[in-house]
């Protein structure tokens, strides 16, 4: 039996994508906010649009309590696995919860290359993803003018 004050990390259901896309509308206000821009993707993405997201690679949540906290998603293509989307409910931050979702959602994919990203201006994010081990390998401003950092991590034993 599990304890009720003790997160645990599995993976998602399909049904559990509406309540993990509402904790992704609100874990990525504080992001909206340091960009002064709330129609950034996170925040836009419909149900379907996740669903697809699920449907396509794995998506793991965390629950406390009976309740959704946290969630991250990836997929494999090619050499590369492409994490994504890792949330943690702004009530529950700074726990090392997100490096927790972050070491479960490697372990899907053994012997891999990860690359993820973030925007530039995103400090406690790119602290916890070169915490954990990944190094900044490009950046890229979009449309909105936003800068992203682009991570990657060579797995432990090199790769394939």
């Amino acid at each position: 039996m599990r304890s009720h004050m003790t997160p645990f990390i599995t993976r998602a259901d399909i049904t559990d994508m509406e309540e993990i896309l509402a904790l992704q509308y609100l874990a990525y206000q504080s992001e909206a906010l340091i960009h002064g821009d709330f129609t950034i993707q996170p925040l836009t993405q419909t149900l379907e649009e996740s669903i697809a997201e699920y449907h396509s690679g794995v998506v793991l949540k965390m629950v406390l309590g009976g309740v959704i906290i946290g969630s991250v998603r990836a997929r494999a293509e090619g050499g590369s696995v492409h994490i994504g989307k890792l949330i943690v409910h702004p009530g529950h931050r700074g726990r090392g919860l997100g490096k927790l979702l972050l070491a479960s959602i490697e372990r899907e994919f053994p012997g891999k290359r990860y690359e993820l990203f973030t925007s530039g201006k995103s400090a406690r994010n790119l602290h916890l993803y070169e915490a954990a081990g990944y190094t900044r390998h490009s950046v890229k401003t979009d449309s909105a003018g936003i800068e992203f950092v682009f991570l990657e991590k060579q797995c432990e034993n090199g790769g394939d």
